[in-house]
């Protein structure tokens, strides 16, 4: 300010003492602004302090105002105020405002998540991102609002300034138009599984099968997100995050269960249950912040608030030790100032601090342990591993020298197996123990780019009956088709270009850079052999082979079984269904591995017109005596395995393939499923079969 006062200067009134030691802190003094006509509202009293009114330029929206009454010649100076409309008093402001409020006016905030119902408060912040935000704004740690999930903030600081450039041109025109018609299909998939009007009673306390709809849906959602993102061509770095923007979108939809905070386990949640988005974790109410690794509420204890914790995620940012898989050390949070990595000794508040109470009162603590995604190069995969209690804090000197508080968490005894299932796939893969029961290391005998064995710890059985295998579809005869075009591209397609693959699929590349099936009940259209692209190409999923770890293995009823030693992601590609393709009434009646594309089977998502997708050919496959490890996977009423039809075309020639896929997330060893179909029409040689699938919608009897 160019009339700031020097150090020697005085005021030109005496001053009162009791006036100047009566210090209040600054917010709350409350701004006087002048009066209409720059004429002050209390004129007649005198200002005991020397000051120098502000002179501008003030911000669009924000009037002058001054601290302390000052002479009408002192308000002359700064400008007159411009006249308030008629009947209203000039400049009334309701309550003190802090002088950092009077800044350039923003857009107004959306109003946070309604609340659950809950009686118990958290101590969090309110701050939340506005609506179909993907998060890319950071919080403090520790607050329940939309933020993204990693563990070093100073990186995220620098992440996010980078990320909030201004973007020009078709780029930002892209970003925005990439938000047209999200609502009609949101609302279309929240219809679809019945979630629009969720009962109150039920989203308080809510059961497996809510929990997996609403964490279904969480995901469809997300990777139409991504697709659309795609196909306005917006660029990775600049579009806003898809799991925070599919979470926020469902939070302010109501799309979300266990909405009662709660000490313990959450209904629906089973231990072992993986995630591979903290935003799921929210979703569910098994752990509310969406960045903090300590969700904890606040009780009033003799009319004081006290926090405990009610669970922890362990990922990895911190300190953390583990030993045997029942035992965890963990590090308090804190510790880092974010602007420039200064650090500093932890501090015994918030997350610190419910620990600590939480070890008084003895409360058992949900855990969840954030591992590595063997399939993400930088991902992760989230597991429920179940209660455990505090057992011992104390402060030691971490890396950096600086003290850091320390949990020493023991899993509650007589619960299911967790993260130690983990632990000892991992050995399996390590050579360091021996799978129990493996009969054959490799089925497949090396056809396959990974092994995959013949496990039997159920009976004496030794194996299934005699079969060739065959990693892929044999055809006798293609099927005829007119002439397509062939892509043409070297480093592989590309969404939102002129690629003919592409314009194939509406527009749309139906697979993510990582792999992941965007959408279903729609034809696969594959880059076929006579594209150039390349064998790494995007649009070549199907074509790669094996990603997970599999095994076939006995089950107790079912006979030969499938199930995966890796967590499978929703959408991912497990295996192509392959084998002979037949035709005719070639069909045995005794063939207990025919797979018909012609049968009537319940769509993943229910497309607005409510038509079955059309298959172009009749393709019935046998897998009886050539196939692959498609034909072990057994029939399910409430299937985790959902089939899709993948067209891939050379010249004149289409060859129709069947790739099956993840409906959900699947924890390892979980067997894998696909719903059979139902015949359309009486066929010869069809027979009913009992169905041991044991869900909840079974219908009694597969063919």
């Amino acid at each position: 300010m160019e009339d700031s006062l020097g150090p020697d200067s005085a005021p030109s009134v005496p001053i009162d003492k009791n006036k100047v030691f009566a210090i209040k802190p600054l917010r709350c003094l409350v701004p006087i602004f002048p009066s209409q006509g720059g004429a002050s509202s209390s004129a007649t009293q005198q200002s005991p302090f020397a000051f120098v009114a502000p002179t501008g330029p003030f911000p669009p929206g924000a009037a002058q105002f001054f601290p302390f009454v000052a002479p009408s010649e002192s308000h002359r100076q700064g400008g007159s105020a411009p006249n308030p409309p008629n009947n209203e008093k000039p400049y009334a402001i309701p309550s003190p405002v802090p002088l950092n409020s009077f800044r350039t006016p923003a857009p107004a905030p959306a109003p946070p998540p309604a609340d659950n119902g809950a009686k118990l408060t958290t101590r969090r912040s309110s701050k939340n991102i506005t609506p179909y935000d993907d998060g890319y704004t950071q919080s403090d740690g520790y607050e329940n609002g939309f933020t993204i999930d990693t563990e070093d903030s100073s990186d995220a600081i620098k992440r996010k300034r980078k990320i909030r450039k201004t973007v020009k041109g078709a780029q930002a025109v892209a970003v925005s138009s990439s938000e047209v018609d999200i609502d009609p299909l949101v609302n279309h998939l929240l219809k679809s599984f019945q979630l629009l009007d969720i009962d109150t009673m039920l989203q308080a306390d809510s059961n497996h099968e809510l929990v997996q709809r609403v964490v279904l849906v969480y995901n469809l959602l997300r990777r139409k997100i991504t697709q659309l993102d795609d196909a306005k061509g917006v660029i990775p770095g600049i579009s806003r995050r898809a799991d925070l923007r599919a979470g926020t979108i469902l939070m302010n939809k109501g799309a979300r269960v266990n909405t009662k905070r709660r000490v313990g386990s959450v209904p629906g949640v089973d231990i072992g249950d993986v995630f591979f988005f903290r935003m799921e974790l929210c979703l569910v109410g098994l752990h509310a912040p969406i960045m903090a690794g300590i969700d904890y509420l606040s009780f009033k204890v003799s009319g004081d608030e006290e926090p405990i914790a009610v669970s922890i995620v362990s990922s990895g940012g911190y300190e953390d030790e583990e030993d045997d898989g029942e035992v965890i050390i963990y590090s308090g949070q804190g510790g880092v100032q974010r602007s420039d990595k200064l650090l500093m000794d932890q501090k015994l508040e918030r997350g610190n601090l419910a620990l600590e109470k939480s070890l008084h009162r003895g409360n058992e603590v949900r855990v969840v342990r954030g591992l590595k995604d063997v399939a993400s190069a930088t991902g992760k995969v989230y597991v429920y591993d179940g209660l455990y209690k505090i057992h011992e804090s104390w402060i030691e000197k971490g890396k950096s020298g600086c003290n850091v508080f320390k949990y020493k968490l023991i899993r509650v005894s007589g619960q299911p197996e967790g993260f130690l299932l983990w632990k000892s796939i991992q050995q399996w893969r390590d050579g360091v123990t021996t799978r129990v029961g493996v009969i054959l290391p490799d089925l497949t005998s090396g056809a396959e780019n990974l092994p995959i064995c013949l496990v039997n710890d159920v009976d004496s059985e030794k194996g299934p009956a005699y079969f060739t295998y065959s990693p892929s579809l044999k055809y006798a005869k293609p099927y005829g088709s007119s002439k397509s075009l062939s892509c043409r591209c070297s480093n592989g397609c590309q969404p939102a270009t002129t690629c003919p693959c592409v314009e194939k699929n509406n527009g749309y590349l139906p697979y993510s850079s990582g792999g992941i099936l965007l959408s279903h009940n729609l034809i696969v259209h594959e880059c076929g052999p006579s594209c150039l692209c390349p064998p790494s190409c995007r649009n070549r999923v199907s074509q790669t082979g094996l990603k997970l770890r599999l095994e076939v293995f006995k089950t107790k009823n079912k006979g030969w079984g499938l199930r995966s030693w890796d967590p499978v992601r929703a959408g991912a590609f497990i295996c192509e269904y392959a084998g002979e393709v037949i035709t005719g009434n070639a069909i045995d009646s005794d063939d207990n591995y025919v797979f018909d594309a012609g049968r009537v089977f319940e769509p993943l998502e229910l497309v607005p017109t409510d038509e079955p997708v059309k298959i172009p050919f009749p393709l019935v496959v046998s897998a009886k005596n050539k196939g692959n490890v498609g034909r072990f996977m057994n029939h399910s009423c409430s299937p985790n395995v959902y089939w899709q039809p993948i067209m891939r075309e050379n010249e004149e020639e289409s060859y129709l393939h069947i790739g099956l896929y993840a409906i959900k997330h699947i924890a390892p060893l979980q067997e894998l499923t696909f719903d059979y179909g139902i015949p359309r029409g009486e066929k010869k040689g069809l027979v009913k079969k009992k169905c041991l699938c044991e869900s909840s919608k079974c219908r009694g009897f597969f063919y």
